[in-house]
């Protein structure tokens, strides 16, 4: 039986969680839903509080698992998995051009990765002429790190 191929490490790898106030305001929802039926008696209370609580939590979960990875050769964003070769030169963006590229300057066949809580972010265009998708917007909190991980060549200090 033969080894099999160690995994390629990622050059890149990030997750997109949350803010640690939006678990504070899970805890409040749950305390919230348990008001609202606390009329009907201290069980339903307790329900209500434990339901509403891991519910939103859920959410909050699933919403702050987008992970960027660039591995082997290719960007995985979410549920895209996109290859280098299909990618331009990335572009760093700012706060401020980040807040206009996912506001007004969108385009709407753009593939985005996008979490407003998250202010800085990245573009690449999608140089695969076959591909309609114009460029690749990705939230990122180390945009210079993401960039070079993608950058065909290295990323002048």
């Amino acid at each position: 039986m033969q080894p099999s191929a160690p995994a390629a490490a990622p050059r890149y790898e990030e997750r997109l969680t949350v803010p640690a106030l939006w678990w504070v305001i899970c805890g409040l929802l749950g305390l919230t839903g348990g008001l609202t039926v606390f009329p009907i008696g201290l069980l339903p209370t307790l329900v209500a509080v434990i339901a509403v609580t891991l519910l939103s939590g859920a959410v909050v979960s699933s919403y702050g698992s987008a992970r960027i990875r660039v591995v082997a050769g290719s960007l995985v964003a979410g549920d895209a998995r996109i290859p280098l070769t299909a990618l331009g030169e990335p572009e760093v963006l700012d706060p401020e051009e980040a807040r206009a590229w996912r506001s007004y300057k969108a385009d709407p066949r753009a593939f985005m990765l996008l979490r407003s809580y998250v202010p800085t972010a990245v573009k690449v265009t999608v140089t695969d002429p076959a591909d309609p998708t114009p460029y690749v917007y990705l939230s990122t909190r180390d945009p210079e790190a993401l960039a070079a991980a993608l950058s065909p060549r290295p990323v002048a200090e």
